[in-house]
């Protein structure tokens, strides 16, 4: 027999888990926002009794903490039972509305091919090119030394791009023995769709952990699945590097919020600090945006250090952890420079400096401390920028140039007729967040209490900050041991974390509308929080003088289970109809331009085009590209920008020069960029091109003063005119309704007037 010293802990000190049985009254108080006034590190007499998902177990009347009551079991078996089927419904809705949408089981090889579009198509033709190689070494070898994506260039496509994940599908594909009964696109699908669930389970868990019942992680995954529109756009755009990393930054998260929680043993702390550098890694592995997003969970972990939520082995241990995985990715991705010139990076090491530095940064009275605060961000901030500037300047770093061109110019802080930065501004995913975004966030009862819940919680953040910044430092020895390092927390730090990532990332996607998937996934769980946690009902309940426990209780598991009935009742037909609507992929030109190129082709031919349609080229016919959808590299920028004067107001010898240049065989021209009219003028790509070029722009409307008039008509409508200048130089050789494919002829020498010029085409 084990005999356990009691540990009297007051209302405001002691922290609620997970069980849902824990009574809301007593010495085991249901109030989970205030939490223990103890750091993560294990203290005599309390250790042992914690669980990962139970947080502080259930309370008996003596305050005795049991381990794992009968009830307590079947609760948590029932929410991880719960937790698993809700997954496997998003994987089972995206997989059906996938097949329904391109009734993908009955196309042909081509024409499923072409349905990876854009981006999707080039990353997946990787994985493709791994299949078809001899052997594993020769198919790595090839993507060390690949001289099939941009053509006279041998680039490391490992170290270019984020394609890893390809890597490793091919290798298990060939490894496992599975040929015989699923088909290679197959596998790539069902897992990108099987991490949908693991991201409605990391979602789920999140919840749970925040309000102690797996009620709340229901409500999330069951609103995570209603809306879709918002939450994921996996079933079209499968390979698009986000939907392999998002899961893995949701799992983080859930990894976060457990690490943060009070009363962790030693042990429970290191295997949470690995789960998060694992994910973390994972995570960068996966997506190219990595540090931009790193960089706003970076500065909520500042956010959190200086207003004393968490402790300073905390905020060391969550900053190298997203170092580590980081530094990890880039030996994976062979010193790949654009990491180490990360703002990210930059900025903890310029915030654990400085931080070092100041020691007496946590001392003083309120006024004080706040502007001690003030300089000290000052201090950080410009250590970043110093860092970060030395940095590129040493690395010769100007991979990411662009992204910071868009931001400058999306803030008016910059010129707006730069190329690459008016392609992101005149892209709606690039833009704000539309409002009819919120119409149906609301129409799932979503909008309403995360709204409410934000406000609330916000709010307390704000006074328990202020608090933590008037209360002076603990001196003595004694006294840090029992406040976590001269630390009195008032606020759980887990729940602070959480609040701020929603705060961080939501302001994140209003501001760009592609970044709202990071947002309304972990919308979701904070809204299920409030509904489901116990400071929302408990501020309701007192202001109407009613608070008693069987109320309290009864309130709390009535209102979600009518929500989720609610819901099932009025979006379940919805979404049945939604899985039941049949639809065909259907684009006979481009399938009909693959065939012609697979065909009448010659294997190494080098085509020109847009990013995107050079993608499905380069995915269905395997032909060398010059340019592609990858945008992260200067000189591939600058070589987009000429191909594309195909576009533009060019003379056939300029055009024909810049194809040449680039190693250009043949030219695809496409009638949707030629003659476009989804954009708004303006935001075209021809007038985007004009506007770089100095031109005037078509059609009606202003042009600024300084624009003059092209010397020469557009070469994408005037080549098609078969005038002397262009049939000297381009060739005609394939064309449908939409595609127009030319012959870049080669000019001949002076010195041989005689020779026959050679051909392109066998």
């Amino acid at each position: 027999m084990v005999l356990r010293k009691r540990v009297k802990l007051s209302k405001l000190e002691y922290d609620l888990g997970l069980s849902e049985d824990v009574p809301a009254e007593g010495r085991c108080s249901s109030n989970m926002m205030w939490g223990t006034a103890t750091s993560n590190a294990t203290l005599e007499g309390s250790s042992g009794e914690v669980s990962q998902l139970g947080g502080s177990g259930n309370c008996s009347g003596s305050g005795i903490l049991p381990r794992w009551p009968w009830r307590q079991c079947v609760s948590m078996a029932t929410g991880l039972l719960l937790a698993g089927l809700l997954a496997l419904t998003q994987a089972w809705c995206v997989n059906a509305i996938h097949e329904n949408l391109l009734w993908f089981s009955q196309l042909t090889e081509v024409e499923r091919e072409i349905s990876f579009r854009t981006e999707c198509g080039l990353y997946y033709s990787y994985y493709k090119q791994m299949l078809q190689a001899p052997s594993i070494q020769e198919g790595l070898s090839d993507l060390i030394h690949d001289n099939l994506t941009e053509s006279k260039r041998t680039i490391n496509l490992l170290q270019r791009m984020n394609i890893y994940q390809e890597v490793f599908l091919s290798v298990l594909y060939r490894l496992l023995p599975i040929q015989l009964y699923l088909e290679p696109v197959y596998f790539y699908i069902y897992t990108v769709f099987s991490l949908q669930a693991v991201y409605v389970i990391a979602l789920y868990l999140t919840a749970w952990l925040l309000s102690g019942s797996w009620l709340a992680g229901a409500l999330t995954g069951v609103w995570y699945i209603l809306n879709r529109v918002d939450t994921t756009r996996v079933e079209f755009t499968i390979s698009l590097r986000e939907n392999w990393s998002l899961p893995f930054l949701a799992l983080q998260v859930t990894a976060i919020t457990c690490y943060l929680r009070p009363q962790l043993t030693a042990l429970q702390q290191k295997v949470m600090v690995w789960l998060i550098y694992v994910t973390t890694f994972c995570f960068c592995l996966t997506w190219q945006f990595n540090q931009f997003i790193l960089l706003v969970q970076a500065l909520i972990i500042y956010t959190l250090d200086c207003v004393d939520f968490i402790t300073t082995t905390q905020v060391t241990t969550l900053y190298l952890v997203q170092v580590s995985g980081l530094l990890s990715v880039w030996l994976l991705q062979f010193c790949n420079s654009m990491i180490l010139g990360s703002l990210v990076l930059s900025f903890i090491v310029a915030a654990l400096f400085i931080r070092h530095c100041q020691s007496g940064l946590k001392t003083g009275s309120l006024l004080v401390r706040l502007g001690k605060l003030l300089l000290h961000s000052a201090m950080v901030l410009l250590l970043t920028i110093t860092i970060n500037y030395l940095a590129k300047k040493v690395l010769q770093l100007r991979s990411d140039e662009h992204i910071f061109k868009f931001i400058k110019s999306k803030f008016a802080l910059g010129p707006t007729r730069d190329f690459d930065a008016s392609l992101y501004l005149c892209e709606e995913a690039f833009g704000l967040l539309p409002l009819d975004t919120l119409e149906r966030l609301a129409g799932t009862l979503l909008l309403y209490p995360y709204a409410l819940t934000l406000l609330l919680l916000s709010g307390m953040l704000a006074v328990a900050a202020l608090q933590n910044l008037s209360r002076p430092k603990v001196a003595s020895v004694e006294e840090r041991k029992g406040a976590g390092e001269g630390r009195v927390v008032a606020f759980r730090p887990d729940v602070a974390y959480n609040v701020l990532h929603t705060l961080f990332y939501g302001l994140l996607a209003f501001s760009t509308m592609r970044m709202k998937y990071i947002w309304t996934g972990h919308m979701c769980a904070v809204a299920a929080y409030g509904v489901c946690g116990t400071e929302l009902w408990t501020l309701i309940l007192n202001t109407l003088r009613c608070n008693s426990k069987v109320l309290f209780r009864l309130v709390r598991y009535a209102v979600p289970l009518a929500m989720i009935g609610c819901l099932y009742y009025k979006f379940w037909p919805k979404l049945m109809e939604e899985l039941s609507e049949l639809r065909e992929f259907y684009d006979p030109d481009t399938v009909e331009l693959m065939t012609w190129i697979s065909t009448k082709t010659p294997k190494r031919a080098v085509f020109a085009g847009s990013m995107q349609l050079l993608a499905g080229i380069k995915l269905c016919t395997g032909r060398v590209l010059t340019n592609h959808p990858h945008y992260e590299d200067k000189d591939l920028r600058e070589r987009t920008r000429q191909v594309y004067q195909v576009y533009a107001r060019r003379s056939p010898e300029e055009v024909h020069d810049i194809l040449r240049a680039a190693g250009a065989d043949y030219v695809v021209l496409e009638n949707s960029i030629c003659y476009e009219r989804r954009h708004k003028r303006g935001c075209r790509l021809r007038d985007l091109l004009d506007l770089a070029n100095g031109h005037i722009m078509d059609g009606p409307g202003e042009n600024e003063p300084d624009l003059v008039p092209a010397s020469h008509p557009r070469f994408c409508e005037a080549v098609k005119t078969d005038t002397a200048a262009y049939t000297a130089l381009f060739t005609i050789t394939f064309q449908n309704k939409t595609f127009h494919v030319y012959r870049v002829k080669k000019k001949r020498k002076k010195s041989a007037k005689s020779s026959s010029e050679p051909s392109a085409t066998p």
